[in-house]
């Protein structure tokens, strides 16, 4: 290692850049990983964001020759939720599995993919328990603690990786989204949070891609969002949706500024029980002018389809016998059937529900979500480009808000919706969604702003991002704990 690229410098550069050193021999794969390793052990026990290291196995890939990709001896965290890697644990917050100490027998594709790119993998990040929550606070593993303000939420369910990432251990970290989980901590840790189209990742081989949830990364940079899709976008065989082609490679695409789009904005609450916070309503009006300032056109405009609230409510049964699936599934895993005593309050009284569900009302859920997803798809060909509207209703939520609660389980899901009313709905859509962080608190706490294309046009939101970045230079505004 040089001397100009000491752990302090080296803890402020992206996966590009660090991908970039590796290149020109400024420094080593294992140098990388050894100064990676150094800071979580430094910086983890604040927050509790790494909860599987795999340190030894993270120095043995980076001595051996790795692929030629474009990410080559760059760290790289897994999410302790759906993407396994093979030999590595596989709790996915789940208490049942970590007492059984399951391990995964399999790579996901998104390991896969990540692993032809180069990236070493040193770990798996915290996970509320299968994802649930809008927090990272699972029974299983404890509460990680947001590198803004150690009282505070990450979010959810990529707190882990979102906090990881803000903290300074590493500049990307891979996420997950089915209800906002990419963009929802993203918002609460100041950080770029991209939820992809559906079908442009592959989910597989042990979850579809006409699910909710997709695959990405939490990162400081758009040109890190854009060249880690770049390089793990794409099908593998068996995928039940493959995402058209972008025009061209995404890291390009962003050295060049869209035409003047026309931009509708949201700045309410979609839910008439669950009131937005002044201050998020400012930093959305304050985004607005800044859209404008870089020539774009905004007016107050949303689909219409996106206030339907009885519409929108009515996705709850899918919801419910997803949870009960994935209780079956896991329990095929580790050889017996989950009980109660192996899975927290809400996600127990989840799966109860969906066992008891009629078929008649999984089907009605499933025709509502295609309703609604040709519904609002028209706003975008009626003329918008995209959708301006809050990440979140609300700045950061205090540690033990929407955490697991006996007494009242559905408490946390209540909680919950202040934090996912507005990404939940692009999940069902399948469009892409991004959110930013272009504003503060008056107390100092990250609040996100949502940019919202249509289906496959995440290049637009990439280039629009970039607009932004260079006039807001947030890559440049980290936590406290950061070095």
């Amino acid at each position: 290692m040089t001397e100009t690229s000491d752990s302090s410098e080296l803890a402020r550069v992206d996966a590009v850049g660090l991908a970039e050193l590796v290149r020109s021999g400024e420094i080593s794969p294992r140098e990388l990983i050894d100064d990676t390793i150094d800071r979580i052990e430094r910086i983890d026990p604040q927050i509790n964001a790494v909860i599987q290291p795999s340190f030894d196995k993270a120095r043995a890939i980076a001595d051996s020759e790795l692929p030629d990709g474009p990410f080559r001896g760059v760290p790289m965290l897994l999410k302790d939720l759906w993407p396994c890697s093979v030999g590595d644990p596989f709790h996915l917050g789940v208490l049942g599995l970590k007492n059984a100490r399951h391990t995964a027998t399999f790579d996901a594709n998104i390991t896969t993919a990540y692993r032809r790119a180069g990236f070493v993998l040193c770990g798996r990040t915290n996970s509320p328990e299968m994802g649930l929550a809008a927090t990272t606070e699972p029974l299983s593993y404890g509460a990680t603690h947001n590198p803004w303000d150690l009282s505070r939420s990450p979010g959810g369910s990529s707190g882990g990786a979102a906090a990881a990432v803000a903290a300074g251990m590493l500049p990307a970290a891979n996420a997950s989204d089915g209800g906002g989980s990419i963009r929802i901590p993203a918002a609460m840790c100041g950080l770029v949070g991209l939820k992809p189209s559906r079908g442009r990742i592959s989910q597989g081989p042990h979850n579809d891609e006409w699910s909710n949830s997709v695959q990405h990364v939490v990162c400081h940079t758009v040109r890190d969002s854009a060249a880690i899709l770049d390089a793990t976008a794409g099908p593998f065989p068996g995928d039940g949706v493959v995402a058209p082609a972008p025009p061209a490679p995404y890291a390009e695409m962003i050295t060049q500024d869209p035409p003047p789009l026309r931009i509708g904005m949201l700045a309410a609450s979609i839910r008439s029980k669950i009131p937005i916070d002044p201050e998020v309503a400012g930093a959305v009006h304050e985004a607005a002018v800044l859209l404008e300032r870089l020539g774009h056109t905004v007016d107050e405009d949303s689909p219409a389809t996106l206030h339907d609230e009885e519409l929108i409510g009515s996705f709850g049964p899918g919801w419910a016998v997803g949870v009960a699936r994935s209780l079956e599934q896991l329990g095929e895993w580790i050889g017996r059937d989950l009980t109660e005593n192996d899975v927290e309050p809400m996600t127990w009284v989840l799966a109860q529900r969906g066992r008891q569900m009629p078929a008649l009302d999984l089907a009605r859920s499933t025709d509502a979500a295609m309703t609604f997803r040709r519904l609002m798809a028209q706003w975008w060909l009626d003329g918008h480009d995209l959708l301006l509207a809050p990440t979140c209703l609300r700045p950061p939520a205090k540690l033990g808000e929407m955490s697991a609660n006996a007494k009242d389980p559905a408490e946390a899901v209540r909680t919950t919706l202040a934090y996912s009313t507005m990404t939940a709905p692009f999940n069902t859509t399948g469009q892409p969604a991004i959110s930013l962080p272009l504003a503060r608190s008056s107390g100092g706490l990250p609040i996100g702003i949502q940019l919202v294309a249509a289906y496959g046009k995440e290049h637009v939101l990439l280039q629009v991002a970039r607009q932004l970045e260079l006039e807001v230079n947030w890559a440049d505004q980290r936590s406290p704990l950061h070095p």
